[in-house]
This record gives structure tokens, C-alpha cells and sequence, in this order.
């Protein structure tokens, strides 16, 4: 659908969630609107994507962010999972999933944001760390459980987060979990003070690239505008 004429379209994957509609609690399709704010401020249409959509829905997309949300269920990389596992939705899992594969193979740009690093390794086949406060190394790697930290990235010289990011960003911390193996995906960068994997990226594709952090709630709107550039083929 490229056409550098207009504003390229940017599927972002939302969550089912029960909130407060009015005087109702209901179960909603909800993401946080930081997410839809960067894509705008980054010269891109937003566009929701529920969960259980289908992947016929690239047709209609320029670009995808799978955005970060719950914890994955650990079955889909072979593991059970520990007491520390909660939200998984596996109705999300399976779409998203299969989003990441169809955008992959048709070379549709696609940026994942914390959960969405951490479902686009295991569908390459790596792993995730479960639970990071009782992972050897990594016990104080920073905040989960709705408190916040932040630390320092190194990125991988040579690498398309490299070239858009520089060689040291600073970089907000919202997660238990962690990619333990990026499975067929290259490592893109590494926190600074316990060498969490921070970035993936696949080399052979247009823009692949996965993050950690949430850059769109600490102002890298940077890196937002490189997809939506890569959406519209600039």
C-alpha cells in the first residue's frame, strides 16, 4: 500500500481488557494512547488491531508495532510456566504470532515494543526469562509491577537500531521478563549494567526491529519515525 503521497498506515496490536465504560465495566479493546500519539507525532496513521484479528489485515497496513501487554505463555517456547506468570492470554499470543510471521514474509515493516521484542524471538525460536528479580545476574535489572526505572543501552555498532539510536541511549525499565534466546534474530543492543538483551533486529528485512523499553513513553519518537519512514518506503 506504499504511497509516499500520503500518511503511511500503522496496524498497532491492542489488548482485550475489562475497564470502565461509563457507568459499565466492560471488556474492552484498550492500548495506552502513547502508543497512537508517537505513530501521529511520527508522521503515521494508527489504526487498532484486537486481538484474534487475522493476518489479512496487512493488506491494508503500511507498517505494524506489536505492542508491549501481557506476559506470553511460556508453552510456546517449550517451558511451564513458574508462580510469577500472570495475564496470559493465549487468544493474543496465537494472533499476534501469526501477525509477526505474515509481516515478516511479505517485508512489512515491524517495530515490537517490550512484549512485542519479547513474541517476535519466540517465534524465531528463542526464549524468555520468566521472571528477571530471581534470574542469576539480572536480580536488580530494574522496575516492574508498575513501578518504573531507567538504565543505560549500549546498541551493536552496525545495526539498524545502531544508526537510529547511536551508540548509548538511555532508556526506561517496565518488565519481569526478559529474552533469554533471541532465537534466529540478531542482537541489536544490551543494557549497560547487567546485559539484558534491549534490542533484536532481523537483518534481510526492510525494518525488523524489536526494543525492550517503551520508547514511546520516554520521547524517542525517533525510532517511530523510522518505521514510518520505512513504511513509506523513504
Amino acid at each position: 500500500m506504499s504511497d509516499r503521497h500520503r500518511a503511511p498506515v500503522i496496524g498497532i496490536t491492542a489488548c482485550k481488557r475489562e475497564s470502565s465504560f461509563g457507568p459499565w465495566n466492560l471488556e474492552a479493546v484498550i492500548l495506552p494512547s502513547g502508543y497512537t500519539t508517537a505513530i501521529e507525532e511520527a508522521g503515521g496513521k494508527p489504526l487498532l488491531l484486537p486481538p484474534g484479528c487475522c493476518p489479512s489485515l496487512l493488506d491494508i497496513l503500511d507498517g505494524i508495532v506489536v505492542a508491549g501487554g501481557p506476559d506470553i505463555d511460556p508453552s510456546l517456547y517449550g517451558e511451564k510456566p513458574s508462580e510469577h506468570i500472570s495475564l496470559a492470554h493465549p487468544d493474543q499470543d496465537v494472533s499476534e504470532s501469526d501477525l509477526i510471521r505474515a509481516a515478516v514474509e511479505r517485508d512489512i515493516p515491524l517495530l515490537g515494543i517490550c512484549r512485542g521484542m519479547q513474541l517476535m524471538c519466540v517465534v524465531h525460536g528463542g526464549k524468555i526469562h520468566q521472571h528477571l528479580p530471581e534470574t542469576p545476574g539480572h536480580e536488580e535489572h530494574g522496575g516492574w509491577d508498575g513501578d518504573v526505572t531507567e538504565h543505560g543501552v549500549q546498541t551493536v555498532e552496525g545495526t539498524h537500531l545502531h544508526s537510529i539510536m547511536g551508540a548509548n541511549v538511555a532508556v526506561n525499565s517496565t518488565h519481569h521478563q526478559g529474552v533469554l534466546d533471541p532465537g534466529s534474530l540478531s542482537v541489536s543492543a544490551h543494557s549497560s549494567h547487567d546485559g539484558l538483551i534491549e534490542g533484536v533486529e532481523r537483518t534481510d528485512k526492510r525494518f525488523c526491529i524489536g526494543v525492550q523499553w517503551h520508547p514511546e513513553r520516554i520521547g524517542h519518537v525517533g525510532l517511530y519515525r523510522a518505521l514510518v519512514d520505512a513504511a513509506r518506503g523513504s
